[in-house]
């Protein structure tokens, strides 16, 4: 009974060692790397009076969003292309 006892137990060692190192293969294999972000132009003119709260990327395009809760969307170039306004 001890034999098999003991026989158990290093098959569970086995199987969580093997557990481990298939864990940690799967993280190093499958996270990707520093994103790549898109090539910001030298300057975007907000609106008068427009503060910047957040900033974000759509395919080819930058999405900002102003502390008046608007959202204005520009070309890669910097050039404005729409605006709309959001409800607080």
């Amino acid at each position: 009974m001890l034999r098999f006892l003991k026989l158990l137990v290093t098959a569970l060692a086995v199987t969580m060692i093997l557990g481990l190192v298939a864990i940690i293969w799967l993280l190093v294999t499958r996270l990707p790397g520093a994103p790549v972000l898109p090539p910001l132009p030298e300057a975007i003119q907000l609106p008068e009076g427009a503060t910047a709260r957040s900033l974000s990327f759509a395919g080819d395009r930058i999405v900002v969003l102003t502390q008046d809760d608007r959202v204005l969307v520009y070309r890669a170039d910097g050039t404005l292309i729409g605006e709309t306004r959001i409800a607080p």
